[in-house]
């Protein structure tokens, strides 16, 4: 009995202590609380307290989308160099992995020295900038430069786009002097102009009230894609054939699966190419839209061109016309991914995907070497891009007039025909002075003897594979 009440006495005892010490807690926890918020407001000046503003929240969303959306962009020169590598010859992989690195590095310096002070310089004629140097001297200590600093790369990222698209025309015998010399030229020069008169506000895109034509491209089926296609034709003209090229039975690819790695890569960065030219996170209509298009896009792209070739040339599931399709498709969404409905780029991408087969076979019926169909892609696929927007743009998304098939009449079709025949006029120009003097110098085609042993080895000394194409002995 007494061994009962002592236990009873000592549970007592303990609760009442529990309860205590919970009490005892929350008392100093309340003063605590209490102390810490009078410090805060003793240490913390009104102008460090105030919460950021909603537009300062967006302004940063914007910033961290165009970073990652160039991101993407940048990682598309993977692809480049993966499609490539897959679809040229053994002896020429590590080349054309070389070239496709050195235009991201080569391109990267001439940009941001004179490039982007020429595309985006604000000031000048309607036709030629007054280009800014350097990005103008910023280092970042100032106001805006964070901002100006986000706009280069993202434009960047474009610029080594656009100068990598030669280097597969030209594959397996371009001089590697020459590819350095000419990709400088493009990212410094030829390129930046061809974005001054567009995305910078020059003679193609100005309203023609302001002595302008009016010219749409949203994400550069024009602006990249047709001038470097375009760039690269004029190339693969003046560099010649590869030696023992027999038209009419182009080289088998070397590895499939690298071409198609490359093709995944390539849709994957057009997200950012194309989703990321709103240049900014705010519009859920046109990222929804822009993201929409692409994808249907290329995948009808891809689509028609299988089908086309499957039924008009010989019976076979081409793997080669199925990547490069889906590409013809991105290429030709560009321009218009925010101006078209989802059901136009569809039409849009069946267009882009029949015409690249059509132009392959063109180019080849003309004796034109062109390595991995990059004028037929890129140049053909963006001509189709920028006129689409003429006949299927909403005037609701251009701001402007419609499109002929949607109830517009020929005004806007009238101006995209002018920005198209521009650039392919300049590119065609640009294009034939620059490879001709580069020729004429002796930096743009390797020795037909080199081309025999394999242009890694000449070149680079090296093999992609190295056990299944062993280095010859240097003679």
């Amino acid at each position: 009995m007494r061994k009962r009440t002592l236990l009873y006495r000592l549970i007592s005892i303990g609760v009442a202590l529990s309860f205590l010490f919970v009490v005892g807690m929350s008392s100093i926890a309340q003063d605590d609380a209490a102390g810490e918020d009078t410090a805060v407001e003793e240490v913390m000046p009104e102008e460090a307290a105030a919460m950021l503003t909603a537009d300062d929240v967006q302004s940063n969303l914007d910033a961290v989308w165009i970073l990652v959306a160039g991101f993407l962009v940048f990682f598309m020169q993977a692809g480049f160099a993966m499609l490539e590598g897959g679809f040229i010859r053994h002896t020429g992989v590590v080349n054309s992995l070389a070239e496709n690195f050195m235009d991201a590095c080569v391109t990267g310096i001439v940009f941001f020295l004179i490039g982007y002070g020429i595309a985006y310089a604000g000031e000048g004629s309607l036709l030629f900038p007054s280009p800014v140097l350097a990005l103008g001297g910023i280092n970042g200590t100032a106001d805006g430069d964070g901002a100006e600093f986000v706009s280069f790369f993202f434009q960047f990222a474009f610029a080594g786009a656009a100068g990598t698209i030669a280097t597969g025309a030209m594959a397996e015998r371009t001089d590697f002097r020459g590819k350095l010399i000419y990709s400088a030229i493009l990212g410094a020069v030829l390129y930046p102009l061809v974005v001054y008169w567009t995305w910078g506000g020059g003679i193609l895109s100005a309203a023609p009230e302001d002595g302008g034509f009016g010219f749409l491209d949203f994400a550069g089926s024009t602006i990249v894609h047709q001038f470097g296609g375009i760039i690269a034709l004029v190339g693969a003209i003046v560099v010649g054939p590869r030696v023992g090229r027999v038209f009419g039975s182009a080289p088998r690819p070397s590895n499939f699966g690298l071409a198609a790695l490359g093709t995944f890569i390539l849709w994957f960065g057009w997200y950012g190419f194309n989703v990321g030219s709103t240049l900014g996170a705010g519009d859920q209509n046109a990222l929804g839209l822009v993201a929409v298009n692409t994808t249907l896009a290329a995948a009808a792209g891809s689509m028609s061109a299988m089908f086309w070739v499957y039924l008009f040339k010989g019976g076979k599931w081409d793997l080669g016309f199925i990547l490069n399709g889906s590409l013809a498709g991105l290429v030709g969404i560009t321009a218009g991914c925010a101006f078209v409905s989802p059901i136009a780029s569809i039409i849009i991408g069946i267009t882009a995907g029949i015409a690249v087969v059509l132009a392959v076979d063109a180019v080849e019926a003309a004796k034109v070497d062109d390595g991995v169909g990059a004028f037929a892609v890129h140049g053909v696929g963006g001509m189709i891009g920028s006129l689409a927007i003429g006949f299927w743009g909403l005037p609701e998304l251009t701001g402007t007039a419609g499109g002929l098939l949607v109830g517009g009449g020929v005004d806007l079709l009238i101006s995209q025909i002018i920005g198209v025949v521009w650039v392919a006029v300049f590119a065609v120009i640009a294009g034939a002075i620059m490879f001709s003097a580069l020729k004429a110098l002796g930096l743009l085609r390797m020795p037909a003897g080199a081309e025999v042993t394999g242009i890694d080895v000449y070149e680079h000394g090296a093999s992609v594979w190295p056990d299944i194409l062993p280095i010859p002995e240097e003679s």
